[in-house]
């Protein structure tokens, strides 16, 4: 089957299953059937099937748990859409002439924080990066990016020093599924010094993690230096 065909497929699974929900064929809390049983009544593969589960996961009306099967969320929210931006074009979108600077890379063993966050094994080897981007000269926004490279084997670790990630990312490594957080916090001094603020300035924090289906691709903070808004179609531009 093309990629197109399955595509499709997964659509249609997606919506019969989001109609049985709907007309309370499936209730809220109740598990449904596996993948296996879906692909026997759809005559699809398992894969086409977990495209199909994933949408409505995603739209917040499945709860799917490793081991614990997928299941009919309790009072299931309709979860908004984010589009992932390409910092460059954002950059040159507001009149300013767009810069970038690695400032560290290595390979690094995974902390607990991370570990969890992307649902991998304490101590995995990831690729951790920090970049600034520029507007004019000026620090615009300052990533601290964790990458796993068996999400992405098409990335060259040899290319990562001189290569801007997040367009690399957005252009080459569609994701299935994110989780997106907002906070602020209190610029440290490693964030002040590369976004060119006070020690303790409020900033804009925004966390983000993306999947495919080899896995956790990114997990991403990324520091918005004050003056910024953050739209849900990924922009980011200078506040009045």
């Amino acid at each position: 089957m093309t990629d197109k065909r399955a595509g499709a497929k997964a659509h249609s699974i997606a919506t019969e299953v989001r109609r049985r929900i709907v007309e309370r064929r499936w209730r809220q809390g109740e598990r449904i059937p596996d993948e296996a049983e879906l692909a026997i009544e759809f005559d699809a593969a398992r894969a086409t099937v977990n495209k199909a589960l994933q949408m409505l996961a995603d739209e917040g009306l499945l709860d799917r748990r490793r081991r614990a099967g997928t299941r009919i969320a309790i009072d299931p929210v309709r979860k908004a859409s984010f589009s992932i931006g390409i910092v460059r074009e954002q950059v040159e979108q507001a009149g300013l002439v767009y810069g970038h600077r690695v400032v560290a890379h290595r390979l690094s063993p995974a902390p607990a924080g991370i570990a969890a966050c992307l649902g991998l094994p304490v101590g995995e080897k990831l690729v951790r990066m920090r970049a600034v981007h520029y507007g004019d000269g000026t620090p615009f926004q300052l990533e601290d990016r964790w990458i796993n490279l068996r999400a992405v084997p098409d990335l060259d670790p040899a290319s990562l020093r001189r290569l801007n990630v997040n367009e690399w990312l957005v252009r080459n490594a569609p994701y299935l599924h994110a989780e997106l957080a907002f906070s602020a916090e209190n610029a440290n001094r490693r964030d002040a010094r590369l976004l060119q603020v006070r020690h303790g300035q409020a900033l804009l924090i925004q966390q983000r993690t993306t999947w495919n289906d080899l896995g956790p691709i990114t997990t991403v903070r990324v520091a918005f230096r004050p003056g910024h808004r953050v739209s849900t179609d990924g922009r980011a531009a200078e506040a009045d």
